[in-house]
């Protein structure tokens, strides 16, 4: 459980980054704003790979399973007599 917390606050930090960035560009013209709006989307960025590579571990341990349409997809095609 504490995976998926950590999963649904890395996406809304995420979020957060993109509203800020979006901000900062909006606003007018400056040096100040436009290294603001790439520090944004950097952190943005460095926090995507982050938590890309935390789920793919955590699918790869096993603490998180794949539970949508390919998982069941998956789980249909294969003969119930043979090991997973």
């Amino acid at each position: 459980m504490i995976i998926k917390s950590i999963i649904v606050l890395a996406f809304l930090l995420i979020i957060f980054s993109l509203g800020s960035a979006l901000f900062y560009l909006m606003r007018p013209k400056s040096p100040e704003h436009s290294e603001k709006t790439v520090k944004a989307l950097t952190f943005r960025i460095g926090l995507s790979l982050v938590l890309f590579i935390l789920i793919f571990a955590a699918v790869a341990t096993g603490l998180i399973q794949p539970s949508g349409i390919g998982a069941r997809m998956n789980q249909q095609t294969m003969p119930a007599n043979q090991p997973h």
